[in-house]
């Protein structure tokens, strides 16, 4: 049995009320889902709008291997470590998705003493928070086409439909489709397509929406496609949006669920951090801040990636101030960035850490970027040496920087203390100085640019044909002034995911962008990533089965 798995199933877990009362929230304020999960009701997250906030501690990594970093096991044992030091903590996570807990990935709870519970229920089904966004994207994706099949009343053009259908699932089939073949009776036919659910402006919606009124004034400015004239046709044109919102008015409420340790977790919304702004829901970042004197959250995959958008998009839509940035690292990573072959991982290359270390430094260098102090955890496996940790340490002191190694998968939240106290001195010290990379009245060319130049050290950006006419075209009707989202490759600082390392003087590809008037923000699709992901050879469902118990097995 796979050890995180074995963990979680011997854990003896709290009834969720219970932790429900570490915050001081009522049993009337508790939707039970079962025993061990519930959602929080949308009353009492009003009720709690003239508290002041706790402090926002953001956990972000280096661009990922398949050696693996820990950023979400990171953030759960720094949480339970805030809490083993007298601070109420609150973690804030993302919901997982089904693509990669089938694919190649595997969940997103954490790992060994550092998770959240009931892990198998959390990355599966869990609330059915991700049903409820797929069935929302899809009942705007059927009135689409049933709109253009009884007339096309708003003269939208097959042609420039935009919207798509989502599934959470990856299935590189699903890219590109012919859909409404058979027939007089099915419709017009016309290319349609699937993105997986995680990269649905619908998610991006959910996840940035501050109550159910916002949720649906977004929903309704969702743009689903053009007329020949090149006039914007909108979800509220086709009195989509209330239907929607309504589909989504109990995944709205937030999740509180636990860790190993018994510090709460809400745990809500699942946005990719590689084709989508990776980071959970506003919602419950914000009553995080109300019940907690710490709230802990993770942005998906490396700093130039979830962290970038946490800090440009985020923060800035939801008004949000974080005190401090924890970049995780590992040895064995950064080994891989320093070009040792994964089956060589296990032997010591001081050498090796100290070429990858660049990687760590410019992440750094980049939240610093930022306003905010930053801590360096870097995760320990096994088979790390001391002298490979002394490589990272004294490369992050040469910066004024504190490197700590971390050992909460095997020890928990003990493992984790140094980094705790470090974060709350850094919280305590006040130091942080928040702003955005780049500023909203910018031309969205120069965004996308300053990103480049300033996050991924690019010389500079090539936009395909027709790329900046639509941006200009973007800029007319009235959407200049948002945040771009970059939708990128999470391995490398590059377009290409071959890259590894700290290159620079590179160009950003953009080969086209995508206008989220809902969400509030301009796509910027670089390279070959797609917003469909496919199965790996040998995909993680293969090994997934039910035991002669019933009980889920393979599942990590």
């Amino acid at each position: 049995m796979n050890p995180d798995l074995a963990i979680a199933r011997a854990a003896k877990l709290q009834p969720i009320q219970e932790i429900a009362d570490k915050l001081g929230i009522p049993a009337d304020a508790v939707d039970p889902y079962g025993r061990f999960k519930a959602k929080i009701s949308l009353e009492f997250i009003d009720s709690l709008q003239s508290r002041p906030d706790g402090a926002l501690v953001l956990v972000t990594g280096i661009n990922p291997t398949p050696a693996g970093e820990g950023k979400t096991t990171t953030t759960v044992g720094l949480g339970d470590a805030l809490s083993r030091i007298g601070k109420r903590t609150v973690v804030c996570l993302r919901e997982p998705s089904l693509g990669p807990s089938f694919g190649l990935k595997g969940g997103a709870a954490g790992g060994g003493y550092a998770q959240v519970v009931p892990m198998d229920q959390i990355n599966l089904h869990f609330t059915g928070d991700f049903h409820a966004i797929t069935s929302a994207n899809n009942l705007l994706a059927a009135l689409v086409d049933n709109s253009i099949y009884w007339g096309n009343p708003f003269n939208l053009d097959p042609r420039r439909v935009t919207w798509r259908r989502c599934l959470d699932m990856n299935d590189r089939a699903l890219r590109h489709i012919v859909g409404s073949l058979g027939g007089v009776a099915n419709g017009f036919p016309r290319e349609d397509g699937f993105d997986i659910t995680v990269a649905s402006e619908v998610m991006a919606v959910f996840c940035l929406a501050r109550d159910l009124h916002d949720l649906q004034g977004r929903l309704g400015r969702m743009i689903v496609g053009q007329t020949r004239g090149h006039a914007n046709i909108t979800a509220a044109d086709l009195k989509a949006d209330g239907a929607m919102a309504v589909l989504l008015r109990d995944a709205i409420a937030p999740n509180l669920v636990q860790t190993l340790e018994g510090t709460p977790a809400l745990v809500h919304g699942g946005p990719f951090a590689n084709i989508a702004h990776g980071c959970n829901s506003v919602m419950a970042t914000r009553l995080g801040l109300k019940l907690g004197d710490v709230v802990v959250t993770e942005a998906g995959f490396g700093a130039d990636l979830g962290g970038e958008k946490f800090l440009d998009i985020k923060c800035r839509s939801a008004g949000l101030r974080p005190s401090c940035a924890v970049v995780v690292a590992s040895v064995r990573a950064l080994k891989m960035h320093g070009g040792v072959a994964r089956d060589q991982l296990g032997l010591e290359n001081v050498g090796a850490v100290r070429r990858g270390v660049a990687n760590l430094q410019r992440h750094v260098e980049n939240m610093q970027k930022f306003g905010l102090p930053v801590v360096v955890a870097v995760n320990h496996f096994k088979l790390d040496t001391a002298a490979e940790f002394t490589a990272v340490h004294d490369a992050m002191a040469a910066l004024g920087i504190e490197a700590i190694s971390c050992r909460h998968w095997a020890h928990g939240g003990a493992g984790a203390e140094n980094l705790a106290r470090a974060v709350a001195a850094r919280i305590d010290s006040g130091v942080a100085d928040y702003h955005p990379i780049y500023k909203l009245d910018m031309p969205l060319a120069e965004k996308i640019r300053t990103v480049a130049r300033e996050i991924y050290r690019a010389a500079d950006i090539a936009l395909a044909d027709g790329v900046a006419k639509r941006l200009a075209a973007f800029e007319a009707a009235g959407f200049g002034e948002v945040p771009v989202c970059i939708a990128k490759t999470q391995y490398s600082f590059t377009a290409d995911p071959g890259v590894l390392g700290a290159p620079d003087g590179h160009v950003l590809p953009v080969r086209d962008v995508r206008l989220s008037a809902g969400a509030g923000f301009v796509v910027a699709i670089c390279g070959d990533i797609r917003t469909m992901p496919g199965l790996p050879r040998v995909p993680a469902a293969e090994s997934i089965f039910l035991g002669p118990d019933g009980e889920i097995e393979g599942l990590f």
